[in-house]
C-alpha cells in the first residue's frame, strides 16, 4: 500500500509518499516541500494571518494533487508549532478538513521530540554514548539527549527561526551587538537545557533535516564540489568548514545571500538565525562532532504507522 505523510511546519509543509510492504519494511518513493511561511506577521502574537492562512490551504490543495497522482490509499498529516499555538489554529485545520478533506492532528511539543528521535535514528547509528539532536524549526526548536536506545530527556522550546526573525528584525548583515543580543536571549531561554547537558554529558551534536541540510549543502557547493546530499541520510560535518560558512552567512547581506550556492531561496531570510543558534550550541557545549541526520519528523511518522499497519 502507499500512503503519504504531511509535516505541516512553520515554514513549509513537507510531503513524503511512502510504499510499504507485507512485512512491515517501506520504500520512500518521493519527497517534496512547499515553502508557506505561515508564521508571517502573527507568529508571536499567535495568530495565523489571513496571506499565510490561504498560502497553507493552497499549498494542502497541492499536497493533496500530488497525494492522488501517486495513488496513496491514507495521508497523515500533523501540525506543529505555529499552528498549535496560534488562536485560529483550530479553525484553519478546520478549513484544510473543509476543502480537502484531509484530517491534520496537532501534535504537542513533547509528541514531536519523539518523533524526531524516531526518525533520526532510522538515517544514522546514534551509539551507544549520549548525543544532542536539535531540530530548529520555524515556531519551535526541539533538543534530544539521546543514544541508540533511549530518550533521556527531550524538551521542545518557543525558539523557531520565523519566531525570533519577527521578534529581532536584525539588520543586514547582523551586527555584533545584534549577536550579543541574541546569544543572551538563548542562554535565558535554554536554561533548561543546561541543566539537562549537566546531568547528561554530551560531545556530539545531530541537527535532523532543515537548515542542517542547507549547512551541507553550502560546503559541498563551496569546499567538495563533487558530493552533493542526494541518497544520503546521514553527513559528519567538518567543524571548521562550517565554521567558515557560518562566518560567511552573518557577515553576508541578503542580496549577497540570494546568490550563495546551496542556500535554497526559503531560507536566505532566516539562515542568519539559524546558524546563530547552532554556533551558539556548538561554542556552549564545547560541541567536539556534529552530525547531520537528513530524517526527521515525518520519517519518524512513518516508523510509528509501519508498526501499526
Amino acid at each position: 500500500m502507499r500512503i503519504a505523510i504531511i509535516d505541516l511546519g512553520t515554514n513549509t509543509f513537507n510531503l513524503m509518499v511512502a510504499e510499504i510492504a507485507a512485512n512491515h519494511s517501506y520504500k520512500i518513493i518521493f519527497n517534496t516541500k512547499i515553502a508557506v511561511k505561515l508564521g508571517e506577521g502573527g507568529i508571536n502574537t499567535n495568530v495565523i494571518t489571513p496571506s499565510p492562512f490561504q498560502r497553507g490551504i493552497d499549498a494542502m490543495q497541492k499536497h493533496l494533487e500530488t497525494a492522488n497522482r501517486y495513488s496513496v490509499t491514507k495521508i497523515f498529516a500533523f501540525a506543529t508549532s505555529a499552528v498549535r499555538s496560534a488562536k485560529n489554529g483550530n479553525d484553519f485545520v478546520a478549513e484544510i478538513k473543509k476543502q480537502t478533506d484531509i484530517e491534520v492532528n496537532i501534535i504537542s511539543g513533547e509528541k514531536e521530540a519523539e518523533l524526531i528521535y524516531a526518525g533520526v535514528r532510522q538515517a544514522l547509528d546514534i551509539g551507544p554514548d549520549k548525543a544532542l539532536v536539535m531540530d530548529i524549526g520555524g515556531g519551535s526548536t526541539e533538543f534530544i539527549i539521546c543514544n541508540n536506545e533511549q530518550i533521556f530527556w527531550k524538551h521542545s522550546f518557543d525558539l523557531g527561526v520565523s519566531r525570533m526573525y519577527e521578534f529581532f528584525k536584525h539588520s543586514e548583515p547582523v551586527t555584533e551587538f545584534e549577536i550579543q543580543k541574541i546569544d543572551n536571549y538563548l542562554r535565558e531561554k535554554l536554561q533548561p537545557l543546561f541543566k539537562a547537558v549537566e546531568q547528561h554529558p554530551i560531545d556530539t551534536l545531530i541537527g535532523s533535516s532543515g537548515s542542517f541540510d542547507t549547512f551541507a549543502e553550502m560546503i559541498f557547493c563551496r569546499f567538495h564540489q563533487e558530493k552533493t546530499l542526494d541518497n544520503k541520510t546521514s553527513y559528519e560535518f567538518n567543524l571548521e568548514d562550517f565554521n567558515k560558512i557560518h562566518n560567511l552567512i552573518i557577515k553576508s547581506n541578503l542580496d549577497e545571500r540570494y546568490k550563495m550556492e546551496g542556500l535554497i531561496e526559503m531560507r536566505v531570510d532566516m539562515i542568519v538565525l539559524a546558524s546563530l543558534f547552532t554556533n551558539f550550541i556548538l561554542r556552549e557545549f564545547d560541541i567536539k562532532k556534529m552530525r547531520l541526520s537528513t530524517f526527521a519528523l515525518k520519517e519518524g511518522v512513518l516508523s510509528e504507522i509501519t508498526k501499526k499497519l
